[in-house]
C-alpha cells in the first residue's frame, strides 16, 4: 500500500451506531455495556480479514464514535463495561495481516489515533466520571490487553486458559502499541523485571499470576464472572459525579461539503494548497444570541456553537492527517467577533458544572489536544478580522510559531489577542499543562504578567512584549514574512520536523501520555521501517506463512 491517500478510498471518520459493524453500544440504568464482536469481512480497506476480535482503524472508528454517544446522548450513564461477544476470545489486538499489507503512515496514524481513543477512556474517566470495567471474557492480546489497560479495572474470567498478553516484540519484532507497554509500568506499576518477562512472552499471564503481577485486578470463576462484573460495575457507578435524571442530547452527522483541495462545514473551513503543501483551517466565532443558561444549552444541543465547533474540527483534524499525508503545514486562523467568544467562554464557565457544559469543555480539550500530537508544523496567522480570544486563543499557543500582524497606525484593522480563564489550564495538553504553562516553562515571572493581561485586546506590540507571540511583521512585510517561513519550512525533512515538534511541544513535563505519544512518534517510527519488521523477511511480513522471520542481529 503506498503512501499516497490519493488512489485510495478516503477515510471518513462519521458515523453512528446504526452504522456499526463490530460494536454494541447498549444501556441499563446506570451502567452502559460496549459488546465488541468484530465481522471478519468487515474491514476498512481490502486485503485482510478480522479474525479472533481483531481490529482495524475503522473498529476504532466505532469506538470513538460510541464513547461520544455515551457522553453525551447517556449522560446517566456512570459506568461502562467493555467486553466481548465471542466465545472465550475477548479481542486479539490490531490485525497483524492488515499491518503487514499497510503504509508506514497508515500504521503509524492507526497507532495514534488508537492511542487517543484509549486516552478519550481514561480522560472521561478523570474529568466526566464516567468509570470503565475491562470485563476479559477470554484470550487478550495485544492492543486487545491495551483497551483493557485504559479502563479503571480490569476483570479476568479464570477459565485456566484465558489470559492477558502483549506478544508483540516475540511475535512481531515491534513494540506492543507504545501505549501497551506505557500503561503497563506508569500505570499498573507492574515491576519491571516481571514486565520483562510479561511483554517477551507469547503465551501470556493467567489466573492469580495476573493478579499478583497486577496486570489485573480481580479473577472470577466463569460461573461467577457476569455477577463480579455487574457488581464492580455498580460499585463503580456509585462513586460517579454523573447526573442521574439528565436528559441526554442527540448527536446528529456531523455536515461537511467536500471539493478536491478542502472541506466546509458550519464553523470550520479548511482550503488544501497542494503547491505550497499547506492546509489552512479558519475557525469562525460564533454568530448571532447565544444561550447564556442551562436550560438554553440543552435545547441548542449539539448545535450550540462550541460542542459543533469541536466535532466539527475534530473530523478536520483527522481528515487531514488520514487523508492528506503530504500537506505539511497547517495554518490555523480565526475569524468574526472576539467579543461573542468572550461571552461564550463567560457561559461555559458560569456552567461548568452542569454535565453538558463539563462534556463540552472535554470535546474541546480532546480536540485540541489531537493539535499537539498531529506530526504537522503548526503556524498560527492572527490578521485583521481574527478572534483569537480565550478559548480560541489555545489554537495560537498550540502552533509552533505564531505570526501577528503589527498596524500601530490603523487601530481599527489592528488584530488582537485576548486571554482569559481558559488560557490558564481548562483547556491543557495531554501532559495536563496548559499552554501558556508549556509556552513559558511555568516560569512565575511571564505567567503572572499574562494573567495580569487577562480580558485585555492586546495589539500586536503588547502581545510580542508579554511572550505570546513570535513574531509581528507590519502590513508591508507580511506576506513575504509568512511566505519565506512556509516555504523554509516545506523545503526540511518531515522526518526531523516531526521528531523537532514532538520534542519542542512536549519539552519539559511529561506523564504517561507524553511518554506515548513520543515513543510513538520516535521509536514506533523507527521500528516500524526496520527491515526485522517489515523487511522481506521480517516478522511482521511473514507472520501467518509459517515461515520464521529472518533477523539483522545488529543492535543499534
Amino acid at each position: 500500500m503506498a503512501d499516497s491517500t490519493h488512489a485510495l478510498e478516503r477515510v471518513d471518520y462519521r458515523t453512528n451506531p446504526t452504522q456499526y459493524r463490530h460494536w454494541t453500544l447498549s444501556v441499563e440504568g446506570a451502567v452502559a455495556r460496549l459488546s465488541l464482536d468484530i465481522a471478519e469481512d468487515g474491514g476498512i480497506r481490502p486485503g485482510y480479514k478480522l479474525k479472533l476480535n481483531s481490529y482495524d482503524l475503522g473498529v476504532d472508528i466505532e469506538l470513538h464514535d460510541a464513547l461520544n454517544r455515551i457522553r453525551f446522548e447517556h449522560p446517566d450513564v456512570r459506568s461502562v463495561i467493555v467486553t466481548s461477544d465471542k466465545d472465550r476470545i475477548f479481542c486479539s489486538g490490531a490485525n497483524i495481516f492488515m499491518l503487514g499489507v499497510s503504509s508506514h503512515a497508515w500504521k503509524v496514524n492507526f497507532c495514534k489515533f488508537t492511542n487517543e481513543t484509549r486516552n478519550g477512556i481514561e480522560d472521561s474517566s478523570k474529568h466526566s466520571g464516567i468509570k470503565f470495567i475491562a470485563a476479559v471474557n477470554g484470550a487478550c492480546a495485544g492492543g486487545g490487553y491495551e483497551l483493557a489497560l485504559a479502563c479503571d479495572e480490569i476483570i479476568l474470567v479464570d477459565d485456566r486458559s484465558s489470559a492477558v498478553s502483549l506478544p508483540e516484540v516475540p511475535l512481531l519484532g515491534v513494540l506492543p502499541g507504545t501505549g501497551g507497554l506505557t500503561r503497563v509500568t506508569d500505570k499498573r506499576h507492574v515491576r519491571h523485571d516481571l514486565a520483562d518477562i510479561f511483554c517477551t512472552s507469547v503465551e501470556g499471564v493467567r489466573g492469580q499470576r495476573a493478579v499478583d503481577w497486577r496486570l489485573v485486578d480481580r479473577i472470577a470463576k466463569p460461573a461467577q464472572f457476569a455477577a463480579a462484573v455487574q457488581e464492580r460495575a455498580a460499585a463503580l457507578a456509585h462513586t460517579s459525579t454523573r447526573p442521574s435524571a439528565a436528559q441526554g442530547i442527540a448527536l446528529p452527522r456531523v455536515e461537511r461539503q467536500d471539493h478536491a483541495d478542502g472541506m466546509r462545514y458550519q464553523h470550520v473551513a479548511v482550503d488544501i494548497d497542494r503547491v505550497r503543501r499547506t492546509a489552512t483551517l479558519c475557525i469562525q466565532a460564533p454568530k448571532g444570541p447565544q444561550p447564556t443558561d442551562t436550560a438554553a444549552i440543552e435545547a441548542a444541543g449539539a448545535a450550540w456553537w462550541p460542542l459543533a465547533l469541536a466535532r466539527e474540527l475534530d473530523d478536520a483534524i483527522l481528515n487531514l492527517r488520514t487523508n492528506e499525508l503530504d500537506i505539511g503545514t497547517w495554518l490555523l486562523k480565526t475569524e468574526g467577533d472576539a467579543q461573542a467568544v468572550l461571552a461564550n467562554d463567560a457561559t461555559l464557565l458560569a456552567h461548568q458544572d452542569h454535565w453538558l457544559v463539563r462534556e463540552t469543555v472535554g470535546a474541546l480539550r480532546r480536540t485540541f489536544a489531537r493539535l499537539d500530537v498531529s506530526s504537522r508544523s503548526l503556524f498560527a496567522l492572527l490578521e485583521t478580522g481574527s478572534a483569537f480570544a480565550g478559548s480560541l486563543a489555545e489554537l495560537a499557543f498550540a502552533a509552533d510559531r505564531t505570526y501577528m500582524l503589527a498596524l500601530p497606525d490603523d487601530a481599527e484593522r489592528a488584530p488582537h489577542l485576548t486571554l482569559n480563564e481558559f488560557n490558564f489550564g481548562l483547556l491543557p495538553m495531554v501532559n495536563d499543562q496548559s499552554r501558556l504553562q508549556r509556552r513559558f516553562y511555568e516560569d512565575a515571572t511571564p505567567m503572572e504578567a499574562a494573567r495580569a493581561a487577562v480580558g485585555k485586546p492586546l495589539d500586536a506590540d503588547a502581545a510580542l512584549a508579554l511572550g505570546l507571540v513570535t513574531a509581528a511583521p507590519d502590513d508591508i512585510d507580511w506576506d513575504d514574512e509568512i511566505r519565506i517561513a512556509i516555504e523554509e519550512r516545506a523545503a526540511m525533512s518531515p522526518d526531523s520536523l516531526t521528531g523537532l515538534e514532538a520534542n519542542l511541544r512536549f519539552a519539559s513535563k511529561e506523564n504517561m501520555n507524553t511518554r506515548i505519544f513520543g515513543r510513538l512518534t520516535a521509536w514506533q517510527n523507527w521500528i516500524f521501517n526496520r527491515p526485522n519488521a517489515v523487511g522481506e523477511k521480517g516478522a511482521l511480513k511473514v507472520y501467518g506463512t509459517g515461515q520464521k522471520a529472518g533477523f539483522d542481529l545488529n543492535r543499534v
